[in-house]
């Protein structure tokens, strides 16, 4: 873990990922949040650990959600790229359940690692044994991590546990920790399998 703070105060009412993410990132330290939707985690992270959060977000909605809570958030689309940030400029940066979303998904992962010294992807497993159980019936998956039908799917690159662990081991990217859970719940035995989301924290090598 990152820091001893506590992170329980009003936990109930957020995403257990939330709660992880918060473990992962130092006490007042400099964050910065790609496609950070509606500012919601960055108004966790900066209640629980005073940090000084950074949002870049594309959608009008979520950039005007981001205005009205007192948000710092940068409007920019991702696929952009991060030039407009100097190298390791950040402690922390973060991808949250938008990877599986970003057609240059390669560049932005790599274009992190020089802004943040340290960073957090997750996205929904699509190894996970429901995902497999409705290909094999000949659908395409559906469910609380992937809601959407085939047709109006933003995700364009889905992959695996195992995928993901083969990406950084070809781009030299060290695992600091990686944590998969279901339904809120830690999953430790065969995660690939039985996990529906991916969390990873990251370094450069």
């Amino acid at each position: 873990m990152q820091n001893n703070v506590n992170i329980t105060k009003n936990v109930a009412q957020y995403r257990q990922d939330f709660a992880i993410i918060a473990n992962w990132v130092k006490f007042g330290s400099k964050v910065l949040d790609l496609g950070c939707g509606d500012g919601e985690l960055l108004q966790f992270l900066q209640s629980s650990l005073e940090v000084k959060g950074y949002g870049v977000e594309k959608n009008d909605a979520n950039l005007l959600a981001c205005v009205a809570s007192g948000t710092n958030v940068i409007q920019m689309d991702l696929e952009d790229g991060l030039s407009g940030f100097e190298d390791q400029s950040f402690n922390t940066v973060i991808l949250s359940q938008t990877l599986q979303a970003m057609h240059n998904t390669e560049e932005i992962v790599l274009e992190m690692l020089r802004v943040g010294k340290e960073i957090i992807v997750t996205f929904p497993n699509f190894g996970y044994w429901r995902n497999r159980m409705q290909i094999t019936a000949g659908r395409m998956p559906v469910s609380k991590a992937l809601p959407y039908q085939w047709y109006d799917t933003p995700n364009v690159h889905l992959c695996t546990i195992n995928d993901f662990d083969a990406f950084c081991h070809h781009h030299n990217i060290e695992i600091l920790e990686r944590r998969v859970i279901t339904d809120g719940k830690e999953v430790n035995f065969m995660p690939n399998l039985l996990g529906s989301l991916a969390m990873y924290r990251l370094k450069s090598k």
